[in-house]
């Protein structure tokens, strides 16, 4: 059964701006060490950070609010074949067991001035 479904469109240049303002600042509020390192490894590491933006938007629109849950406890690592998929941490695995969340679903795309992000959670 469908729990939520979470959609989010995200402006590449206003996370690029957020970067250049507040640097690690920013990145150390909303992404864990372990997207922060993956994202730095590009060149347009911006792209990267918007993608993940996006999707943990998308994933709190899924459940229907943020609470008990911190931006940084919502990570999305790629699995082997680089597909985006979100870390079952300890914070984020204990909202899901909460909610009675099964699955999560995650799919990220985005264009040289939007990246967005679409999640379904299944209960």
């Amino acid at each position: 059964m469908i729990y939520g479904i979470g959609i989010d469109l995200v402006e590449i240049r206003r996370i690029e701006q957020a970067l250049k303002r507040w640097g690690e600042r920013f990145e150390k509020r909303v992404f864990s060490d372990r997207e922060i390192a993956y994202c730095r490894k590009h060149v347009r590491a911006h792209v990267h950070y918007a993608g993940r933006f996006a999707a943990k938007e998308a994933f709190i629109k899924s459940i229907g609010g943020l609470r008990g849950l911190a931006m940084r406890d919502i990570e999305i690592l790629n699995d082997g074949a680089g597909k985006p998929v979100f870390s079952m941490n300890t914070a984020f695995d204990r909202i899901l067991k909460e909610r009675g969340i099964r699955h999560v679903f995650l799919s990220v795309t985005h264009t040289d001035q939007y990246a967005s992000a679409l999640v379904i959670t299944e209960a």
